[in-house]
């Protein structure tokens, strides 16, 4: 069935690139994945299994990976894997168990190396590598128990995306490519090892216990996913649990409690969930990203689990890529607006049916501020602010950004526009999802079947006023603004107004009643709003903390809003909760924008390169890297 799926693949990417040149008028873009060594087209992994000891006293995983690889050129004699940083000890044939011939190729600072491995005969065949990990391991985060909640056990994440799985293990690192694997995870007795795949039981031995798992629809390597700790979990429906640490998980089932909700919603508008299982895993706080969409147990930040279930829109973000990511998959990642954008589309959708339209369209106004501040933030002429960026040569660290989500959603927001109402567009996506599925695919595919699905009934016209250049090949902001429903804003505009009007000699016309009158996403609005305007005064930032008690917000959401805000009006005695923030919350979209404020304020520059300098060995490499960057302490 793998093999099928990627021959279908192949065919169907090969006539979206073709009709995408000539008929769209664009600029090329990447025929293959300029951030993977790997030829896909002469020989393709299509399935792992993964045997692995976890050891937390020398941070490194060992044991080997089992690869079936199919030659789709059978004059191919090797097959080319990414990696970075692994120890490579033995490379055999599993059908004779003869060693095999291998060798490194160059090495590339932001990539790795490629590891050559010379095939035996056959169309198919399965070769073992035995490897070990390096304690230096850009996918994986080792947390000592005091960095845990519960102080106890040591604990182990990954975070493979975009191109970190090859610090794991030596595959084919790139989202074209995808592959069914089991594995085999070996740890120390007393904890629990998930992974993003099917739990398939497991069995001790003296002071180990190996955890068997099964992912048999196949996905790309950046969708494997480990984590080893003191683990516990609650059941949240029939075919969802959520995990944390047991001084964590009552706080999380209270907050995940309508994830099946969520669940049987994003099937309505996308199809059968093909998954098996939908579980949470609440990770440590060093989580750099708000959710990521791992097959079968989405990893969530612990920033979450503020009590009143107002950041559950991560939770359906991620949901929604079980069908937009994990199952129809971007090829490369210059076209990852089909991962990102589809699914911030999908998730305002479903929060529109659960809370209202004007809920939807203000979330969707809150998108539009920020990717502003990204497109003003990155640069307005810059390449990487381009819908469909050329990344050949960027560090994929640095291509990271909200373009994709916001710019990806406005575009699917005003192709909406040309069609008889949101449910038809509904109905295309569900088809979309429907061909594609098992599949990667790039923006050629998209167009290619968009054309051809609004063709079926005489509409081949109906987007014939899209400026497609101007959308996929221009940097900025869109050549187009939405008209948003304005009747939750309005309440927010009025009260950021009267703070920006107050002249502070005249009595303050304001009370703690004008922040009790709004919804949590109204007031992030509203700070949201502030955040465009010109940076208030320390005597207006003081009054609003004395009315509003802002400090004592839990929402990060809220919180970090309201310190960017505190830093730009150089309120000094702000600095120590700014710092507490960047230090305890590793999630980027609010780390990075508070140590950029922070370095705008000369005075405080050195405090702040002080504060990353001694705090960055409890952050993941990809925060090292763009903050180290936001820093200016690397080009």
């Amino acid at each position: 069935m793998i093999a099928n799926c990627f021959k279908a693949w192949s065919v169907t990417t090969a006539v979206a690139k073709s009709s995408s040149k000539n008929r769209w008028n664009l600029a090329p873009w990447d025929e293959g994945d300029s951030y993977s060594f790997a030829a896909p087209s002469k020989t393709v992994v299509t399935a792992a299994h993964l045997q692995l000891r976890v050891n937390f006293e020398q941070q490194v995983l060992t044991g080997s990976v089992k690869l079936q690889v199919e030659r789709r050129d059978p004059a191919a004699e090797r097959v080319v894997l990414d990696t970075r940083d692994l120890h490579i000890t033995e490379v055999t044939d599993l059908a004779s168990g003869a060693a095999l011939d291998w060798k490194w190729g160059e090495p590339d600072p932001a990539l790795g190396r490629p590891l050559f491995v010379q095939l035996p005969p056959g169309e198919s065949v399965r070769v073992k590598i035995a490897y070990s990990t390096s304690a230096n391991s850009t996918a994986l985060a080792w947390l000592t128990p005091e960095q845990t909640a519960g102080r106890r056990m040591p604990y182990v994440f990954s975070q493979c995306q975009a191109i970190h799985c090859r610090s794991m293990v030596p595959l084919q690192d790139t989202p074209s490519v995808k592959m069914s694997y089991t594995a085999e995870i070996t740890v120390p007795v007393g904890m629990t090892a998930l992974m993003s795949a099917l739990r398939e039981g497991n069995e001790t031995t003296g002071n180990w216990t190996t955890f068997r798992f099964r992912q048999p629809v196949p996905i790309p390597s950046y969708l494997i996913a480990l984590a080893v700790g003191d683990l516990a979990s609650r059941s949240l429906g029939e075919r969802s649990n959520v995990w944390a640490e047991p001084e964590l998980v009552d706080r999380a089932a209270h907050e995940f409690a309508e994830t099946e909700q969520m669940l049987q919603l994003t099937e309505t508008m996308l199809g059968p969930y093909l998954w098996g299982v939908y579980d949470l895993l609440v990770l440590p706080p060093s989580f750099p990203y708000g959710g990521m969409e791992n097959p079968c147990l989405t990893f969530v930040t612990p920033a979450l689990l503020v009590g009143d279930r107002s950041m559950t829109d991560v939770v359906a973000h991620e949901i929604i890529h079980s069908w937009i990511g994990n199952l129809v998959t971007n090829r490369n990642w210059e076209h990852s607006w089909l991962n990102e954008g589809f699914t911030m589309f999908l998730e305002r959708k479903i929060l529109g049916k659960l809370q209202g339209a004007p809920v939807m369209h203000l979330t969707a106004s809150s998108g539009w501020k920020e990717l502003n501040d990204t497109v003003q933030t990155i640069g307005i002429t810059s390449p990487l602010t381009w819908l469909v960026p050329r990344l050949k040569g960027v560090d994929p660290e640095d291509a990271f950004s909200l373009i994709a989500y916001e710019k990806g959603h406005a575009l699917l927001w005003y192709l909406e526009q040309f069609m008889d109402g949101s449910d038809q567009m509904e109905a295309f996506l569900k088809s979309y999802v429907n061909k594609h599925k098992y599949l990667a695919v790039d923006s050629g595919d998209f167009l290619s079947y968009l054309f051809e699905y609004f063709s079926k009934g005489s509409k081949d016209s109906l987007f014939a006023e899209v400026d497609w250049k101007a959308w996929f090949d221009s940097p900025g902001m869109p050549p187009y603004t939405p008209v948003f429903d304005t009747s939750l804003i309005d309440s927010c505009s009025r009260l950021r107004q009267q703070w920006v009007d107050w002249n502070e000699t005249s009595p303050a016309p304001f009370s703690s009643a004008d922040i009790n009158a709004l919804s949590t996403i109204q007031i992030i609005e509203f700070l949201s709003q502030l955040l465009e305007q010109p940076p208030l005064t320390l005597t207006k930032l003081k009054l609003m903390e004395e009315l509003y008690d802002m400090n004592a917000r839990a929402n990060a959401e809220i919180r970090y809003r309201w310190l960017r805000l505190c830093v730009r009006g150089r309120w000094r005695e702000q600095v120590p909760a700014v710092l507490e923030m960047v230090n305890t919350h590793g999630r980027l979209k609010y780390v990075r924008p508070l140590y950029r404020e922070l370095y705008d304020w000369k005075e405080m520059r050195n405090r702040t390169i002080e504060n990353y300098q001694n705090n960055k060995k409890y952050m993941m490499f990809v925060s090292v890297h763009t903050v180290a960057k936001d820093l200016h302490l690397i080009e």
